[in-house]
């Protein structure tokens, strides 16, 4: 029998392409989906987060539309900044034009005298040395340099750069030069068409996955014993396999691991990950911007990433009135600094004083939910890789099969990854089971792969 722990994309999509029949899910929370689970009340919809699917992927583009029976919304992306009172299209380094003077001209000089003096065989040693080489150091440290530090809670010199590939988009100098006169006859998000579903919020795209699995809801592993293949969970009750499938967070897998040593338990607690609190507004108004979702680079705003939720199908908010869901992160190196209901109260400031919310609301009146992420984004620090191949190694004892470097990867090139022939009796898989910077479509691979 094949175990897997966690009923998220890539537990439902594992169990899904080995089939169900040879699987059983156990999944901690009272319902499946993970991250990508909705829920709706008041007539609004809500996801962890702004869900929409982007991918490149044939299969897992007609795997979602057949999860909605082709019910599902297609449309272009319109993303913006925000920063001191300026709105600003995304990405802003090739926007320049709508950043107030002499910031603008600052920001061009530093990026020109950059791009002019690097050596051509540079290599970064960081995500800060990468930022200030792809913009010059004005505008990588004004904006993305801080969106780091409210994002992804640390400084950049922080970060690997292992993980970027094509998410922050590179300009050339034409882009900027020409970006900082006037707006470009092109979009360079690498974001642009994305597909959501017309009901029930994101999940219902991995409908398909989750019909017919043997999923054992409200089921949370206790201990698992490596040698003698058995996952015990609360109810003094215990799970043997052939094979286990660990979508979990690792640091969690390793510390249930009955044969950890202190070292790899050190390993795993070393790694890094950030959690965060989500804000929902229900605002009896529309949306107050045409984006679809904005960041925010004021380090003096717990806002960080803004969505509107009626924008990805308008039947996820009321008529007449829209869903703001604001994104705030923290982590052990960035620790929360007010209990949620404080840090909720200023984001309603700061979403007023953007223009987000009209200023003749009643405060008192207006509805909003709390929602907490234990785990949100993975933070790929300069410890991340060490200590993921001294877990690797470890667990291969067990049953796990290495695969050299790519095990250590942020991020996986699915046209040169091959099916799954060698599996251990041990297989990390998933965003949080394998340590990846992997989005939905990424999840869904990974489970067919195995």
């Amino acid at each position: 029998m094949n175990l897997i722990l966690g009923a998220g994309l890539t537990g439902l999509s594992a169990s899904y392409h080995i089939g169900h029949k040879h699987c059983v899910i156990i999944e901690k929370n009272p319902y499946p989906f993970g991250l990508v689970h909705s829920e709706s009340h008041n007539a609004f919809t809500w996801d962890k987060g702004p869900h929409v699917s982007f991918s490149k992927s044939n299969y897992v583009k007609e795997l979602f539309a057949k999860s909605v029976s082709g019910a599902y919304d297609e449309f272009e992306i319109k993303a913006g900044n925000y920063f001191k009172g300026h709105w600003i299209d995304h990405p802003a380094q090739s926007n320049l034009y709508q950043i107030p003077e002499p910031l603008r001209g600052q920001c061009l000089q530093s990026f020109l005298e950059t791009r002019k003096n690097l050596p051509p065989d540079f290599k970064p040693a960081d995500y800060a040395e990468w930022l200030e080489t792809a913009f010059g150091p004005c505008f990588a440290n004004t904006f993305p340099a801080a969106y780091t530090r409210k994002y992804w809670t640390v400084d950049p010199q922080k970060m690997a750069t292992s993980w970027i590939g094509s998410r922050v988009f590179l300009p050339s100098v034409d882009d900027v030069v020409t970006g900082s006169e006037g707006p470009l006859n092109q979009s360079t998000y690498y974001i642009t068409k994305v597909r959501y579903p017309k009901h029930g919020g994101y999940q219902s795209f991995a409908r398909e996955l989750a019909a017919g699995a043997d999923i054992r809801l409200n089921c949370a592993a206790t201990s698992i014993d490596l040698i003698e293949k058995k996952v015990h969970y609360a109810g003094e009750g215990a799970f043997s396999y052939e094979r286990l499938i660990s979508t979990i967070p690792l640091p969690i897998f390793v510390r249930l691991c009955r044969q950890a040593t202190p070292e790899v338990i050190a390993a795993a607690e070393a790694l890094s990950c950030s959690q965060g609190l989500l804000i929902s507004y229900e605002v009896p108004h529309p949306a107050r911007r045409p984006e679809n979702w904005l960041y925010v680079y004021d380090e003096d705003k717990y806002a960080t990433r803004i969505h509107y939720t009626e924008k990805m199908t308008s039947g996820n908010a009321p008529e007449g009135k829209c869903g703001i869901q604001v994104e705030v992160y923290a982590s052990r190196h960035k620790l929360f600094n007010a209990a949620p209901k404080a840090i909720a109260e200023k984001v309603t400031d700061e979403l007023i004083e953007m223009g987000l919310i009209d200023n003749i609301l009643d405060k008192r009146f207006l509805r909003y939910s709390l929602k907490s992420l234990d785990w949100a984004n993975i933070i790929f620090d300069h410890q991340t890789r060490p200590g993921l191949s001294l877990i690797y190694d470890w667990l291969a004892g067990y049953g796990l099969k290495r695969h050299g470097e790519r095990d250590l990867e942020p991020t996986t090139d699915w046209d040169k990854q091959k099916i799954r022939t060698d599996m251990g009796s041990i297989v990390l898989a998933g965003r949080f089971g394998a340590w990846k910077y992997y989005w939905s479509d990424d999840c869904v691979l990974n489970g067919k792969y195995l």
